[in-house]
């Protein structure tokens, strides 16, 4: 009875991880679909409001912004480390569940950086191409503090998503130069035509097919620094969730009417994003294979304990 005791238990430890479910990406647990109010300038993000942002960090200080893409892999923007891999990944960390950045708080995952993937086509004058992947040393556990974003498909999808509330976050200065905010900061904005951005008195012509501006034409609602490599995520009416639609870039100061933070657009690598999650549904098999192999390990010690109590005593 304890040996058919013991299977079970291994068989059901052994089922777990080969099945464990993947929550659905795009998901607020904690907070509901965005209402009608508009966020003009920002204000303090609801805790848990958005799980799948990440903090950046060198040396445990706030760099830049991320967004949790699946349970492996970080989306940010190459110009967050174009410049600083000399200082070596090892002092590079991931935050993950972080509300406030002087109390993480109990929600809170870390995790070291593995590799960062940079975008081969990234313009360091142009900041075409600002896109870059993150492969953290161990998955994240999800739960209601940390979940992963949908990204679209494509472009084509991207238009059918039927986008009605678009949302920037972090923890980056409220005015230009100024300095990081302890908690972070959500203002909704608007998605402006690229056409209307390249416009002479806006952006005269500097941003490309790989880029999207968002904010507002008075310049209420923007981007500032430390909050590069951020999200720009709109919500689907039609899916109920949130997808990222572009990461924040760039932009000409902070806060500008007629400059509003240019971000890059997300669908424009939907290809690039989809091998290396490819590569990292790879990684999290090989890691569960080396799950049950000690599991099963474990188990066979158990199994020989067994025996020998039972039949040498």
């Amino acid at each position: 009875m304890e040996f058919k005791g013991l299977l079970l238990f291994v068989s059901a430890l052994c089922l777990t991880a080969l099945t464990s479910p993947q929550d659905s990406c795009g998901q607020r647990p904690l907070v509901g679909p965005p209402g009608v109010s508009r966020i003009v300038g920002g204000q303090e993000a609801p805790e848990g409001a958005w799980p799948w942002q990440v903090s950046i960090q060198i040396r445990s200080r706030h760099h830049c912004g991320g967004t949790i893409l699946n349970s492996l892999w970080v989306l940010s923007a190459t110009h967050c480390f174009y410049k600083y891999l000399w200082i070596g990944r090892s002092h590079f960390r991931v935050v993950a569940g972080l509300n406030v950045l002087s109390a993480p708080g109990d929600h809170a995952q870390i995790r070291s950086i593995s590799n960062v993937k940079m975008h081969k086509d990234y313009d360091n004058v142009t900041s075409d191409s600002d896109v870059a992947l993150v492969l953290v040393s161990s998955p994240f556990s999800f739960a209601d503090h940390v979940q992963p974003i949908c990204a679209p498909h494509n472009v084509t999808h991207e238009l059918i998503l039927n986008f009605s509330h678009c949302f920037i976050c972090g923890w980056g200065s409220s005015y230009f130069n100024g300095r990081p905010m302890n908690r972070l900061q959500e203002a909704e904005v608007e998605l402006i035509d690229r056409r209307m951005c390249n416009l002479v008195t806006w952006y005269g012509g500097l941003v490309t097919e790989n880029m999207i501006c968002a904010g507002l034409e008075s310049g209420a609602a923007d981007a500032c620094q430390g909050d590069s490599g951020g999200p720009l995520q709109c919500y689907s009416e039609d899916e109920e969730r949130f997808y990222v639609v572009g990461v924040t870039s760039f932009g000409e100061e902070c806060g500008l009417p007629h400059r509003p933070g240019v971000y890059t657009r997300t669908s424009r690598f939907a290809g690039w994003l989809k091998t290396s999650q490819t590569a990292s549904a790879s990684a999290v098999h090989r890691l569960n294979t080396g799950l049950i192999s000690g599991l099963l390990g474990a188990a066979l010690m158990l199994l020989i304990q067994f025996v020998i109590t039972k039949y040498h005593c």
